[in-house]
């Protein structure tokens, strides 16, 4: 791989990490939405529409990512 195209990639690549300003509990949603290039409220909605339709699916996965994901530097 050239330096440009190895700089090329690592410009592309994104850390996926809980926000330490834009948190309403953990950071992750804000995180998530950091990540992705939305917004924070949209993945929000998203996360209670997974727990109240998937039988707490979302609650369980916001959980594991609350766990395993180091905050932002």
């Amino acid at each position: 791989m050239t330096n440009d195209m190895y700089t090329k990639v690592n410009q592309q690549t994104r850390k996926f990490r809980r926000s330490r300003s834009d948190r309403m509990v953990a950071g992750v949603c804000g995180g998530i939405a950091k990540a992705m290039g939305i917004e924070a409220p949209i993945v929000r909605i998203g996360l209670v529409a997974a727990t109240l339709l998937g039988f707490g699916t979302g609650a369980v996965i916001y959980l594991a990512c609350w766990i395993l994901l180091p905050e932002e530097d």
